[in-house]
């Protein structure tokens, strides 16, 4: 008897296409082929050194999966910094930057492929990036922003094509150190004090993942996973709370602007994450 159930799995799923590629093969066909080639190559490196495998290609995509969160972050990391220091050496007219976003989620599995909104989250992702940048997921976010070192940006609430508006973040990349070391060195120690400062540097960075973050902190990453309607509704009635305290309690008069907001937000939120009718979904 065949066993038709549908498997699935959750994993961490990155998507990858080059930035105006159709334009780049208008200019040259060869040219861009031949590099597409050579940064493919680079990319399959270093997913593969990241314990990932490349699920699919097509055009100019990529499409990858990982099974640690972390490693999938990283390596989109060290593909962005691989590309841009192939392009600087010698600089090219028309240089390739790719756009990453990567998604953590339930995917559907046929053979070697992958199906799912897990996907299509990764790939909607992936159009908010700018050329050489990445985006993540709130659920990604959740699970690295205190294990790397890269910053983070918080982008709101982005519309996406056939996906609930949800809370996306860029990833900063710029004091990100090529390879897999995580924290910054000076370069110019020898090898020996080299590897002090790496002992070092990187005991400050673990201990500084334990410190306790400040309320404000607390407040602004709570704020961030809420509806954006909602969020600046909570933000602006915390304002008018403290007006009204501040102004003497004698008369108390928040409530009617306060709810008002709360109602208008939540009456918003729940209109813009209705389904369309007779949408279908993309791959």
């Amino acid at each position: 008897m065949t066993d038709d159930k549908v498997k699935r799995r959750l994993t961490t799923v990155l998507c990858a296409d080059v930035q105006g590629y159709s334009r780049l093969m208008e200019a040259d066909e060869t040219g861009t082929l031949e590099t597409l080639r050579r940064y493919r190559t680079a990319f399959a490196g270093l997913v593969e050194r990241h314990d990932g495998r490349i699920v699919n290609t097509w055009g100019d995509a990529v499409i990858a999966e990982f099974a640690s969160v972390v490693e999938a972050v990283q390596c989109a990391v060290e593909i962005q910094q691989e590309i841009s220091n192939q392009d600087s050496d010698p600089p090219h007219a028309n240089p390739m930057r790719f756009r990453i976003g990567i998604n953590l989620g339930d995917v559907m599995v046929d053979g070697s492929d992958i199906y799912g909104d897990g996907v299509n989250i990764a790939s909607r992702l992936q159009e908010l990036a700018e050329p050489g940048g990445v985006v993540i997921s709130s659920s990604v976010y959740d699970q690295v922003h205190n294990k790397l070192s890269v910053g983070f940006d918080c982008l709101g609430q982005r519309p996406m094509k056939n996906v609930a508006p949800m809370t996306s973040y860029r990833v900063a990349m710029s004091g990100q150190s090529a390879g897999r070391r995580s924290f910054p060195v000076d370069e110019s120690l020898p090898p020996q004090g080299r590897a002090v400062a790496d002992s070092e540097t990187g005991a400050r960075w673990i201990d500084s993942r334990h410190e306790p973050s400040t309320w404000m902190g607390f407040v602004s990453d709570w704020l961030a996973k809420l509806p954006r309607p909602v969020a600046v509704a909570l933000t602006v009635s915390g304002f008018l709370i403290l007006i009204n305290v501040f102004t003497g309690m004698h008369k108390i008069w928040f409530h009617w602007p306060v709810a008002a907001l709360l109602f208008g937000a939540l009456l918003r939120t729940a209109l813009r994450q209705r389904p369309e009718p007779n949408s279908k979904r993309d791959r």
